[in-house]
């Protein structure tokens, strides 16, 4: 059984997606391994918000992407990362990585609901048998919903509009390059009175909430990427709007892949650390995967997230939701709740 899917046609000139570019990015088949996960995590959750990778530390549980509490039920994918095809001798990976899965819930006290294997490539016809038979004894013995996503159900899942900045990312090698400097929107300088403004900023706050004592650069950002928004929406051109839309939805969606993977850790440090960081790197990262219209580079790239933190649909700690809304009750009575 594969994933169901709307599928979506690929433009004309759209190149293929080949999972071979996991090799080619990381230089080996171990890197291409973390590389493919990675990849899995951000499609996971372009298609099923709330997703989350979850970190080996020192064992992973035989979870790799998560969806739902580890106090009930969830949704289980597996990333393996086998290569040209899957052939009898992983038979022995497959069962062990089930049978991890299953033992974890039962010692942690979750359930399984279903059960994904991602493999970027097909099945050998003896190993496919294999599959359909040992698929069905096991779900019947355990109850649990145990699905393949092969090498065609990705690339359903890749051609979707929910799923583009993924393909853009990971598989394109033809995108457009990133905008000359010749043809970016400049970066200004923060004017100290903008700088003393932007300190009572929600954007700001959520850094401080993360522990960060230097924020200039993250002011100079925000500021940056308003003075283009404001340019934009200014001059009113469809094609501009909507570049600075995609734009938008590109940096939440790294933010909230990143978010969902450190989510995972929270009870160990709440503050999140290193999400910031991962989150920035992405972002600088995935130049090629912005739209060329909004001339924009990597300062306003970043700073285009500040804008979704500063309007409360972001945020760098666990408890992010709680710390706007504090912020927002200070906008109000002028004081912290600390003060009342």
């Amino acid at each position: 059984m594969t994933a169901a899917v709307a599928v979506a046609p690929l433009a004309a000139g759209e190149p293929p997606i080949n999972f071979a570019a996991h090799q080619i990015r990381a230089g080996n088949i171990s890197g291409a391994r973390e590389d493919f996960e990675q990849m899995l995590a951000m499609l996971v959750a372009a298609v099923h918000p709330g997703a989350r990778l979850i970190a080996a530390n020192p064992g992973d549980w035989g979870i790799d992407v998560l969806a739902g509490e580890l106090s009930g039920l969830v949704v289980v994918w597996q990333s393996k990362y086998f290569w040209p095809m899957v052939t009898k001798h992983r038979q022995a990976d497959i069962r062990s990585s089930f049978a991890s899965a299953v033992a974890n819930a039962q010692a942690k006290g979750y359930r399984i609901r279903r059960w994904v294997l991602c493999v970027p490539c097909s099945m050998d016809a003896p190993t496919a048998r294999w599959w359909d038979r040992w698929r069905a004894r096991k779900q019947r013995e355990t109850g649990i919903a145990i699905e393949l996503w092969h090498e065609t159900a990705l690339r359903n899942l890749l051609i979707t509009p929910d799923a583009a900045h993924v393909r853009r990312h990971y598989y394109d090698p033809y995108a457009p390059p990133p905008v000359p400097a010749s043809r970016r929107a400049p970066v200004r300088a923060l004017p100290e009175p903008e700088a003393e403004r932007l300190d009572d900023t929600l954007f700001v706050r959520q850094l401080r909430a993360a522990g960060h004592v230097e924020v200039t650069a993250a002011k100079r950002e925000f500021f940056n990427a308003e003075l283009l928004a404001r340019d934009v929406v200014d001059k009113g051109l469809p094609e501009e709007l909507d570049a600075l839309a995609e734009s938008d939805a590109i940096v939440h969606a790294i933010w909230e892949s990143r978010f969902n993977e450190h989510a995972g850790r929270a009870a160990a440090d709440p503050m999140l650390p290193g999400l910031h960081p991962d989150v920035m790197r992405d972002i600088r990262e995935s130049t090629h995967a912005f739209p060329a219209t909004l001339a924009a580079g990597a300062v306003h790239h970043c700073g285009l997230l500040h804008r979704l933190v500063d309007q409360r649909r972001a945020g760098w700690v666990a408890h992010w939701r709680d710390v706007a809304a504090r912020h927002g009750e200070t906008a109000e009575t002028g004081k912290d709740a600390d003060e009342r």
